[in-house]
C-alpha cells in the first residue's frame, strides 16, 4: 500500500479551506482593485487566477495520485 494517510488528511482539510481562501482573496481583490494602477490590477488578477488554478489542480492530482496509489 503506497497511499499516505497524513497526505490524505492534509488534502482533505485543504479542500475545505481552499474555498474560504478563494472567497477571502476575492473580497480583498475587489476592495483594493480600484485603488491600484491598471498594470497592478492586471498583475493582481492574473496572479489570483494562476494561484487558484494551480491550487485546484494540486488538490485534484493529490487526491487522484494518493487514493489510486500512484
Amino acid at each position: 500500500v503506497l497511499s499516505s494517510l497524513p497526505l490524505q488528511v492534509m488534502l482533505y482539510f485543504n479542500v475545505y479551506y481552499f474555498p474560504v481562501w478563494c472567497l477571502a482573496e476575492g473580497i480583498m481583490l475587489q476592495l483594493k482593485y480600484q485603488l491600484l494602477p491598471w498594470h497592478y490590477q492586471f498583475l493582481l488578477v492574473t496572479a489570483f487566477l494562476i494561484l487558484s488554478l494551480a491550487e485546484g489542480s494540486r488538490l485534484y492530482l493529490g487526491y487522484l495520485g494518493n487514493l489510486q496509489e500512484k
